[in-house]
Protein backbone atom coordinates (compact mmCIF):
# COMPACT_ATOMS: atom_id res chain seq x y z
CA UNK A 1 0.00 0.00 0.00
CA UNK A 2 2.91 2.07 0.50
CA UNK A 3 4.43 1.60 -2.56
CA UNK A 4 1.35 2.71 -4.38
CA UNK A 5 1.10 6.12 -2.44
CA UNK A 6 5.00 6.55 -3.12
CA UNK A 7 4.42 6.40 -6.86
CA UNK A 8 1.44 8.28 -6.82
CA UNK A 9 3.49 11.39 -5.13
CA UNK A 10 6.41 10.68 -7.44
CA UNK A 11 4.56 11.05 -10.11
CA UNK A 12 2.55 14.47 -9.23
CA UNK A 13 6.19 15.70 -8.47
CA UNK A 14 7.39 15.40 -11.37
CA UNK A 15 4.43 16.65 -13.35
CA UNK A 16 4.04 19.41 -11.29
CA UNK A 17 8.47 19.98 -12.06
CA UNK A 18 7.69 19.33 -15.63
CA UNK A 19 4.53 21.85 -15.79
CA UNK A 20 6.71 24.06 -13.83
CA UNK A 21 9.88 24.34 -16.13
CA UNK A 22 8.68 26.05 -19.11
CA UNK A 23 7.20 29.10 -17.02
CA UNK A 24 11.21 29.62 -15.52
CA UNK A 25 12.46 29.16 -18.42
CA UNK A 26 10.47 32.26 -20.22
CA UNK A 27 10.72 34.18 -17.02
CA UNK A 28 13.47 36.10 -17.92
CA UNK A 29 13.42 38.29 -20.64
CA UNK A 30 16.22 37.64 -23.20
CA UNK A 31 17.33 41.07 -23.06
CA UNK A 32 18.18 41.28 -20.25
CA UNK A 33 21.80 39.66 -20.71
CA UNK A 34 22.64 41.99 -23.74
CA UNK A 35 22.08 45.54 -21.17
CA UNK A 36 23.42 44.00 -18.52
CA UNK A 37 26.62 43.39 -20.57
CA UNK A 38 25.97 47.12 -21.91
CA UNK A 39 25.74 48.34 -18.67
CA UNK A 40 28.52 46.47 -17.33
CA UNK A 41 30.98 47.93 -20.43
CA UNK A 42 30.52 50.81 -20.03
CA UNK A 43 30.78 50.99 -16.15
CA UNK A 44 34.17 49.48 -16.77
CA UNK A 45 35.01 52.71 -18.61
CA UNK A 46 33.44 55.04 -15.97
CA UNK A 47 35.36 52.75 -13.03
CA UNK A 48 38.95 54.01 -15.17
CA UNK A 49 37.60 57.09 -15.17
CA UNK A 50 37.79 57.29 -19.01
CA UNK A 51 35.38 60.01 -19.51
CA UNK A 52 36.07 60.41 -22.86
CA UNK A 53 35.25 57.12 -23.73
CA UNK A 54 32.38 56.75 -21.99
CA UNK A 55 31.35 60.06 -23.31
CA UNK A 56 31.45 58.47 -26.94
CA UNK A 57 30.31 54.95 -26.46
CA UNK A 58 26.74 56.70 -24.33
CA UNK A 59 23.89 57.46 -26.71
CA UNK A 60 22.75 60.64 -28.31
CA UNK A 61 20.45 61.81 -25.43
CA UNK A 62 23.46 61.55 -22.70
CA UNK A 63 26.06 63.38 -25.23
CA UNK A 64 23.19 66.16 -25.84
CA UNK A 65 22.83 66.22 -21.95
CA UNK A 66 25.99 67.51 -21.27
CA UNK A 67 29.55 68.17 -22.78
CA UNK A 68 32.49 65.25 -22.48
CA UNK A 69 34.83 67.72 -20.48
CA UNK A 70 31.69 68.74 -18.06
CA UNK A 71 31.03 64.55 -17.75
CA UNK A 72 34.49 64.10 -17.05
CA UNK A 73 34.77 66.45 -14.38
CA UNK A 74 31.34 65.23 -13.10
CA UNK A 75 32.56 61.28 -13.50
CA UNK A 76 35.96 62.01 -11.58
CA UNK A 77 34.44 64.02 -8.89
CA UNK A 78 31.93 61.74 -8.19
CA UNK A 79 34.22 58.12 -8.53
CA UNK A 80 37.74 59.23 -7.18
CA UNK A 81 36.82 59.15 -3.94
CA UNK A 82 35.46 55.73 -3.80
CA UNK A 83 38.64 54.27 -5.03
CA UNK A 84 38.84 51.14 -7.04
CA UNK A 85 35.26 49.05 -7.64
CA UNK A 86 35.54 45.90 -5.46
CA UNK A 87 32.44 44.04 -6.45
CA UNK A 88 29.44 44.96 -8.42
CA UNK A 89 26.34 42.24 -9.01
CA UNK A 90 22.92 43.29 -10.65
CA UNK A 91 20.51 43.53 -8.61
CA UNK A 92 17.16 44.42 -11.32
CA UNK A 93 17.21 44.99 -14.55
CA UNK A 94 13.56 46.79 -15.87
CA UNK A 95 12.31 47.44 -19.40
CA UNK A 96 9.66 49.72 -20.12
CA UNK A 97 8.40 52.08 -23.01
CA UNK A 98 8.43 55.21 -20.53
CA UNK A 99 10.90 55.74 -18.12
CA UNK A 100 10.31 58.96 -15.68
CA UNK A 101 11.87 62.02 -17.78
CA UNK A 102 12.20 60.11 -20.78
CA UNK A 103 9.58 60.63 -24.16
CA UNK A 104 7.11 57.96 -24.15
CA UNK A 105 7.15 55.06 -26.48
CA UNK A 106 10.91 54.65 -26.48
CA UNK A 107 12.88 51.26 -26.03
CA UNK A 108 13.81 51.94 -22.55
CA UNK A 109 16.06 49.57 -20.11
CA UNK A 110 17.39 50.09 -16.31
CA UNK A 111 19.86 47.81 -15.11
CA UNK A 112 20.60 48.38 -11.06
CA UNK A 113 23.57 47.01 -9.33
CA UNK A 114 24.93 47.00 -6.28
CA UNK A 115 28.25 48.52 -5.69
CA UNK A 116 31.27 47.87 -2.89
CA UNK A 117 34.28 50.45 -3.21
CA UNK A 118 38.02 50.43 -2.28
CA UNK A 119 37.03 53.18 0.28
CA UNK A 120 34.53 51.09 1.97
CA UNK A 121 31.60 52.36 0.51
CA UNK A 122 28.47 50.26 -0.55
CA UNK A 123 26.13 51.79 -3.37
CA UNK A 124 24.73 51.56 -6.23
CA UNK A 125 24.98 52.22 -9.55
CA UNK A 126 21.90 53.23 -12.02
CA UNK A 127 22.53 52.65 -15.51
CA UNK A 128 19.86 53.79 -18.02
CA UNK A 129 19.46 52.75 -21.98
CA UNK A 130 17.92 53.35 -24.79
CA UNK A 131 17.56 50.86 -27.37
CA UNK A 132 18.60 52.49 -30.92
CA UNK A 133 17.67 52.63 -34.82
CA UNK A 134 20.46 50.41 -35.20
CA UNK A 135 19.13 48.14 -32.61
CA UNK A 136 22.26 48.75 -30.08
CA UNK A 137 21.86 49.25 -26.53
CA UNK A 138 23.73 52.74 -25.47
CA UNK A 139 23.42 54.42 -22.02
CA UNK A 140 21.84 57.60 -21.79
CA UNK A 141 21.96 57.86 -17.90
CA UNK A 142 24.45 57.04 -14.88
CA UNK A 143 23.74 57.61 -11.30
CA UNK A 144 25.59 56.28 -8.63
CA UNK A 145 23.88 56.00 -5.08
Amino acid sequence: MGGVDYRRRATLAMLAGVAITPRAAFAQDPRGAIVQKVARDWLALADDLNGTATWSSAGARFQQALTVDKWTAALRRQREPRGATVQRAVVSTTFGSKFRGLPAGGSYALVQFRTSYANGSVGGDDVTLELGSDNAWRVIGYVIR
